[in-house]
Formats: C-alpha cells, sequence, structure tokens
C-alpha cells in the first residue's frame, strides 16, 4: 500500500503571480509569497501529524480548489454554479497547481520535478485548497 498525504488548506486559493522585475532584479509578488507560505505552513503540519517523510520516490498529486460564489450572483446562476454548470475562471488551473508544486518542495517532496501524475479540479464551495499526494508503489 502506497503512503499519501492530505492537505487542506482553507480560504480562496490564489494561483502563482508572474514574476516582477525591478531594479535589475527579479522577484515574486508578495500575495504569491503569502500564500506559498500558507501551503507551507499548513502542509508542515499535516506532514509532522500524519508522520509522512519526505520522499525521493515519483509521485502522484490531486488538487481541488474550491472558490466562493459571488455573492453578486442570482439564485439561478448560483445554483448552477453548487451543482457544477458553471466553474471558476480566473485564477488559471496551471497558476493553481504551480503555486501548490513549488509550497511542496522540500516539505513533501525533494523537489517537484517527482509529480509524475498531477490532476487539479476548479469548483465552486466552502474556499478552500485540498491537495492529496500519493507515493508511487513500485
Amino acid at each position: 500500500m502506497s503512503k499519501q498525504l492530505h492537505i487542506t488548506i482553507p480560504g480562496q486559493p490564489v494561483g502563482k503571480g508572474r514574476p516582477r522585475f525591478g531594479n535589475g532584479r527579479t522577484y515574486t509578488p508578495a500575495k504569491t509569497k503569502a500564500y506559498e507560505k500558507l501551503i507551507a505552513e499548513h502542509a508542515t503540519k499535516e506532514v509532522e501529524r500524519s508522520r509522512w517523510y519526505i520522499t525521493d520516490r515519483p509521485v502522484k498529486m490531486t488538487i481541488l480548489a474550491l472558490f466562493d460564489i459571488p455573492k453578486s450572483w442570482n439564485k439561478k446562476k448560483t445554483r448552477d454554479a453548487i451543482i457544477g454548470d458553471i466553474r471558476p475562471g480566473k485564477p488559471d488551473i496551471d497558476n493553481v497547481a504551480k503555486a501548490v508544486l513549488d509550497s511542496l518542495n522540500g516539505i513533501a517532496y525533494i523537489d517537484d520535478s517527482q509529480v509524475y501524475q498531477l490532476s487539479v479540479t476548479k469548483a465552486y464551495g466552502d474556499p478552500a485548497l485540498v491537495v492529496t499526494i500519493q507515493e508511487y508503489d513500485y
């Protein structure tokens, strides 16, 4: 049986922002840094609680990004969002995944290059990011 790690980060998911350039250097936007730190903090607590050890083996990852339904939407549009007929737009799905992958480097795995399979879903619900990592079972 392969090991699994489940991490839940409450709150609205945030995608990784594009690098910024200024004063002759490149830097990560503050919002991205803060969100990646939040993911890392929740992951570290869950690693300690579940006794997961940083792995050097291949892993597969599932990410579920749940977003708030806009309060300005009417009842029909809200219902359609709840049942999944309407999906969230921004942030881009690859930016959500990149924020998670980068945040877990050195915590759940040595490097995100170990992720051999990735599934990312965006939906409406109680805002949270739910991440499951499963170690490859040889």
